[in-house]
């Protein structure tokens, strides 16, 4: 069984799918999330940047301002204000 990953921002959902790990950019220190992780809520460095791994091995990466995680029974919800301009 995979994670569930959706992350979301106020203009669009920009990943909706399943994962195999996460990696996040907690405000307190970077943690990774695998399957049947502990239930938790952290908020997001700004900015932060987000890797997951999907199902079929690709690797994906998003440059967040922020935001919050929650995980709770292997199911990913992460919001953030936006991405990062380059």
């Amino acid at each position: 069984m995979a994670l569930t990953l959706q992350v979301l921002t106020p203009e669009k959902t920009l990943y909706e799918g399943q994962v195999v790990s996460v990696h996040v950019p907690g405000n307190d220190g970077p943690f990774e999330v695998l399957k049947d992780h502990a239930p938790i809520v952290a908020s997001l460095a700004n900015p932060g940047v987000l890797h997951f791994r999907t199902l079929d091995g690709q690797d994906m990466k998003f440059n967040l301002l922020g935001g919050v995680v929650e995980v709770l029974s292997n199911k990913i919800i992460l919001l953030s204000p936006g991405l990062q301009q380059d």
